[in-house]
């Protein structure tokens, strides 16, 4: 899952604020159960005392009634104590039918008791004390129903009460002694994954500033910015490499002129200048024959030096037959000798089909007549092999010997000056080099591998041209 940095940053507050943020809406779900259930007990409350008013004010009545009914005479003050009694009956009936849930039979009687008990339909004596009679014991039986729930519903109150205080408690207790500690691990995570990364690369830019071009590891998977970075400073290396990979070798350039240039002073020049005073000599004698024909000896020789030199300067056979022609008219021409080690040489059809450019093809001439040169010259070897193949992507120069063997050089270690040039070759056209075991009993194997992706097929350098093979 990608998270990018200010996601990452902000993890750890976010989850202590969902947890918190859960605790408070479970506690004000538990605060507003509670409310409901108060609510339930004021309107228990409120029913209650609807009912002791209706029974009070219906006892009242009743007295009354039968007080007039033994004088037998109703008298203006009795008629209007009645119509207040009534009065309040029939509120607080009304008040006991808003509040309380009943059977549609007790609703229907307390309403035809308020009717029949009503002083403006004419007062019966008999008519009042018969719904009286029917009224008060239902009065009275809804009054200890509602004292039953009112009790209940108060027990029920002081224990939610307590369950409330001890939950809250508890919960506050889980909560906060959850959501500090997971949040603190979570920030130390993030900051020690991110404070690890950032010290990655910045020791890496610090070794790069130093001078150490080991380009850093390019993560798998690019998943934030620290990856984005990570692989900007990895690409920023490798071209790096190749600038100053292409500086060395154009100072090597200059030094394998300076060599060419000793050579064909100290031979070249050397033979043409004694060629030139044998020709003086001739002038000023007469029996001359075996004498040219020496010369002629001497003057082939030179031109056969001098045409060594400047084919190790630029093979021409590379630029006109290609990689393995070139390669294989060098190893005929200077290695097919007695006193050399016997070797075997395998150039694959599927290289010479992929149209590698001149520069590439030049590179891996150079790296492969430098290892080779490396084994004449250091591995005592009997027998060592050449090859070269395409393999997945890429094309793998390979040479392996039986001689020695030698401890293979560090990626930062300078070495000799032919391994210091295969490096830096192989650098500036982007290959991976490596020194191993041999298959052999004993020996050295070393491999190139050149990415097709990273051998141009074109130049776009005209003017940078090669010369020796350092």
């Amino acid at each position: 899952m990608r998270l990018t940095l200010k996601q990452q940053m902000f993890l750890a507050p976010a989850t202590v604020l969902t947890l918190t943020t859960v605790l408070v809406l479970f506690l004000q779900y538990t605060y507003w159960d509670l409310s409901v259930k108060r609510q339930e007990q004021a309107k228990v409350s409120q029913t209650f005392v609807a009912l002791a008013e209706a029974d009070l004010a219906a006892q009242r009545m009743q007295g009354l009634v039968a007080h007039i009914s033994r004088r037998g005479q109703l008298d203006l003050t009795a008629l209007e104590t009645l119509t207040e009694l009534h009065y309040h009956l029939s509120g607080a009936v009304r008040r006991i039918l808003d509040l309380m849930i009943l059977p549609e039979s007790t609703r229907a009687l307390l309403k035809q008791a308020v009717t029949d008990l009503d002083p403006h339909h004419g007062f019966d004596g008999e008519r009042f004390l018969s719904a009286l009679g029917l009224l008060r014991p239902q009065l009275v039986a809804l009054a200890e129903q509602s004292q039953r729930r009112r009790e209940q519903l108060r027990d029920v109150h002081v224990q939610n009460i307590d369950q409330l205080v001890a939950r809250t408690a508890l919960l506050t207790i889980i909560g906060i002694g959850t959501a500090i500690p997971l949040g603190t691990l979570l920030a130390l995570f993030f900051a020690r994954r991110l404070l690890r990364r950032i010290k990655t690369l910045s020791d890496s830019a610090g070794r790069i500033a130093r001078g150490d071009l080991t380009p850093p590891p390019a993560p798998q998977r690019v998943q934030d910015e620290l990856d984005d970075l990570a692989v900007s400073i990895n690409q920023m290396t490798e071209r790096l490499i190749r600038v100053v990979s292409t500086e060395k070798l154009l100072e090597g350039a200059e030094e394998e002129r300076r060599r060419i240039a000793m050579d064909l002073h100290d031979q070249s020049l050397s033979d043409l200048s004694d060629i030139l005073r044998a020709l003086q000599n001739l002038r000023v004698r007469e029996d001359c024959c075996e004498d040219v024909g020496k010369i002629e000896e001497d003057l082939q020789r030179a031109i056969t030096n001098l045409r060594d030199v400047m084919d190790n300067l630029h093979p021409q056979t590379l630029e006109i037959l290609g990689l393995g022609a070139a390669l294989q008219s060098h190893f005929e021409r200077h290695l097919d000798k007695d006193h050399l080690p016997e070797y075997h040489l395998y150039i694959s059809p599927q290289v010479e089909g992929l149209g590698l450019s001149r520069l590439c093809q030049l590179s891996l001439y150079r790296i492969a007549l430098e290892a080779v040169h490396n084994v004449i010259k250091h591995a005592k070897a009997s027998r060592y092999e050449v090859s070269l193949d395409r393999r997945d992507d890429g094309v793998v120069l390979v040479v392996e010997d039986n001689g020695c063997g030698f401890r293979p050089p560090a990626p930062d270690a300078s070495g000799g000056r032919g391994l210091n040039n295969i490096r830096e070759r192989a650098r500036a056209r982007g290959a991976r080099v490596q020194w191993g075991a041999s298959r052999f009993t004993s020996g050295t194997r070393f491999e190139l591998t050149l990415p097709l992706n990273g051998a141009p097929r074109q130049e776009r350098d005209k003017g940078m041209i090669e010369h020796g093979t350092g």
